[in-house]
Parts: C-alpha cells; structure tokens; sequence
C-alpha cells in the first residue's frame, strides 16, 4: 500500500511575505481609523461649538444651519470613509489568504475621501460667499 505524498514544506519566505503584508494592511487600516477619527470628532466639534453660539448669542448668527450642515458633513464622510476602509482591508485580507497577488486597479478610497472633502469645503465657502 502506498501512501499518498506529503504535501510540500510551507515555503519559509512567502509566509513571511503574506506576514509583512498582513502587517501592512493593518497599518493602513489603523491609519484611515485615526483619519475617520478626526473628521468625525471635528465634525462633532463644529456642531458643539455652533449650538454653543446660537444658545449664547440668540438667532443672530446666519450662518448656523450652514455651519451645523458642515458639520455633520464631515461626520458623514469620516462615517463612511471608515466604512469603505474596513471593507477594503478585509478584501485585502482575503486576497493575502489566497495568495492572490496580482495587481488589481481600483479606485483609491483616499482620492474618493479627497473630492468628498473639496465638495464639503467649496460647499461651505459658496455658503459663507453667498449668504
């Protein structure tokens, strides 16, 4: 009877590849973490500091519900940009599981935070310009 073949060694260097990129999407991970942090806290910061106007100085700020609509626009896009960040690093895991290598273009979630973040800040500034 003869025994089925043992099956090959782990290859010492490519594991230790998938490790150094293991570690590597973590970091990024915990890199969009402390970004989503910030935008959401200075999201949360704008709003706190705008209410704290309005209860101290009545309705005679005009630019309040622009400001409060900024505000809540940064939390929005720290939201979702934590989100698409957590998809992407378990995608990223996956493909470092399988072996899976190959260079796959796709759109830069940076870039995609980048012209959300243009839009909130030309949205504020036609705001504060036209009213």
């Amino acid at each position: 009877m003869q025994h089925p073949p043992e099956p090959f060694p782990p290859n010492l260097t490519n594991e230790l590849a998938k490790e150094r990129n293991r570690a590597a999407a973590e970091r990024t991970l915990m890199a969009w973490i402390r970004t989503s942090l910030s935008l959401i806290s200075f999201g949360f910061g704008i709003d706190r500091v705008v209410e704290a106007l309005d209860q101290g100085l009545g309705p005679q700020v005009d630019h309040a519900h622009l400001a409060r609509n900024l505000g809540l626009s940064f939390i929005a896009i720290g939201t979702l940009a934590l989100l698409a960040a957590s998809f992407s690093h378990r995608e990223d895991l996956r493909r470092i599981q399988r072996g899976d290598f190959t260079y796959i273009s796709r759109l830069s979630l940076s870039f995609v935070v980048a012209i959300a973040l243009i839009l909130a800040g030309l949205f504020a500034f036609l705001g504060i310009l036209l009213f």
